[in-house]
């Protein structure tokens, strides 16, 4: 192989990771810049440079390199742009790959965040093999990347699979951050975790570890530590919250029939916690035809690196 590596990038709102990745999936160099720091795509684009060339020379120059792939929030991959991403310092239009294709005389493609991490795991994690399945990602939002007949779905305008934004209370929802009231993202993210925290604690009379934690700063994190030690409303909280998963996992299976569903991202650290009610509640909101027949799987891939390898095989596909 003449171009035996490619460049992934991982666009995230605080800061970029960046690696040389090969073909069998092993980052080979790592980098990272502050993304909020550069008030110009521009000045980005020249930080990024000078951060990933030492790395590109250590494994053989910019002739070994076939392409460059990069998720980011808002990541469109029909138009290599990312469109007005509200958690961006850069405000509209931003055309990144061509800005990565100019700067470093390679291909380069881009597309979300959560669409990265699909394609990661369908060529280096849990879902190597599959043609359909579904990739959630449960962070500070839910992202998602839909895989049907081996194709990532981008729909007519490059924006398919904004799962977190379906809505799953239609009446009195959470107000999100989209403009919507009521989507998923509201109570299954990492936030929507720590609302449903401080709603309980406010309903509940018990007793709960969380009670000794300032109630507008308990984190995801922090419901997990307690329900580890039996604590009976975080146990709560999480039962609540794969509730909800298991309800919309059911509802995303009727669409697209999905070999399985693959979660990913800070909450699924939780294991079973979380795992359990999402299955119980799936199965029990399944039509028949699919009952027992879908897969609910944690990602394979290792968190550091598993938005860089997504990246990244988006550059395989790039034609020289």
């Amino acid at each position: 192989m003449d171009k035996p590596y490619v460049i992934g990038i991982d666009m995230g709102g605080t800061n970029t990771a960046c690696g040389i990745v090969d073909a069998r999936g092993e980052v080979l160099r790592r980098g990272a810049i502050q993304t909020q720091k550069y008030t110009e795509a521009d000045q980005y684009i020249n930080e990024l440079h000078k951060a990933l060339m030492p790395l590109i020379e250590e494994v053989g120059g910019i002739d070994k390199i076939k392409g460059i792939g990069m998720g980011a929030p808002n990541g469109n991959y029909y138009t290599g742009n990312v469109e007005f991403a509200p958690n961006l310092p850069w405000k509209g239009v931003i055309p990144f790959a061509g800005m990565l294709h100019a700067k470093f005389g390679v291909p380069a493609a881009l597309t979300n965040d959560a669409n990265a991490a699909a394609i990661g795991e369908m060529t280096y994690g849990a879902a190597r093999g599959m043609k359909d399945f579904i990739m959630i990602t449960l962070g500070t939002g839910v992202g998602s990347g839909i895989v049907v007949n081996g194709q990532l779905v981008y729909g007519h305008d490059g924006f398919a699979g904004e799962l977190g934004h379906t809505t799953i209370v239609r009446n009195n929802g959470r107000q999100c951050g989209c403009g919507k009231t009521g989507c998923l993202e509201t109570y299954t993210s990492a936030t929507g975790v720590a609302r449903t925290a401080r709603e309980m604690l406010d309903i509940k009379k018990e007793d709960s570890l969380l009670r000794n934690i300032p109630v507008e700063s308990i984190t995801s994190k922090d419901v997990y530590e307690a329900a580890i030690k039996e604590d009976a409303i975080a146990k709560e909280i999480f039962e609540y919250t794969g509730r909800m998963l298991g309800e919309a996992f059911a509802d995303f299976v009727a669409f697209s029939a999905p070999q399985a569903i693959v979660i990913f991202g800070g909450l699924s650290k939780a294991g079973d916690l979380i795992m359990n009610p999402i299955r119980e509640h799936m199965e029990k909101n399944l039509l028949p035809i699919w009952k027992g027949k879908i897969q609910l799987l944690f990602s394979a891939l290792n968190e550091a690196d598993a938005a860089i390898l997504g990246a990244s095989a988006l550059a395989w596909e790039l034609k020289n």
